[in-house]
């Protein structure tokens, strides 16, 4: 009788032992994912500028009332880090321009500013190194239009640049929001 005892209490052991070591393999799983994680975060593709734009390339996409805004189509670019690049042209009601290289996170809804653009067609580099959040107030929503009807779906890049560049164009429709 004390061997049965002992025999199901050995099996009862075993029993444990198997059901913790299922247990932990997805635990170990988990904490390994957690590690790749951590070793795979976000981070921001190297900078470089293109070209200055050419008036032909300019797609406008928004009008505040006082500025109009246009993409430069040969500078909009999908990067690996999933932002949106592209130079935005802005041009007042009295005919100023002023340009700049700037990215969207679809991941985010933040931009960054790269840099802005010389009458020489060179670049100048911002000092700030920050993403800062869209803001959909005031007369300047040229972002936010970008980021909810051209660049992203919710919270994805929509599609590579070419098709971004086609709904810019009127090719494609704004994504309806």
């Amino acid at each position: 009788m004390a061997n049965d005892n002992q025999h199901r209490y050995a099996k009862g052991l075993f029993g444990l032992l198997l059901i913790a070591a299922g247990l932990h393999l997805p635990l170990t799983h988990a904490a390994d994912q957690e590690d790749d994680d951590v070793n795979t975060a976000w981070q921001e593709t190297a900078l470089q500028l293109p070209a200055a734009p050419k008036s032909e390339n300019l797609l406008p996409f928004y009008n505040s009332g006082t500025q109009t805004f246009s993409i430069d189509k040969p500078s909009v670019s999908v990067e690996k880090d999933g932002s949106v690049r592209y130079t935005l042209v802005s041009t007042s009601a009295s005919g100023a321009k002023n340009v700049s290289y700037e990215a969207i996170r679809c991941e985010s809804y933040e931009k960054k500013l790269y840099a802005f653009g010389r009458s020489d067609g060179t670049w100048s580099t911002s000092r700030r190194k920050e993403w800062d959040r869209i803001s959909n107030a005031g007369a300047n929503k040229q972002h936010h239009v970008l980021y909810t009807e051209y660049l992203c779906d919710g919270n994805t890049v929509a599609g590579k640049a070419a098709m971004i560049t086609d709904r810019l164009n009127g090719k494609r429709s704004p994504f309806n929001r």
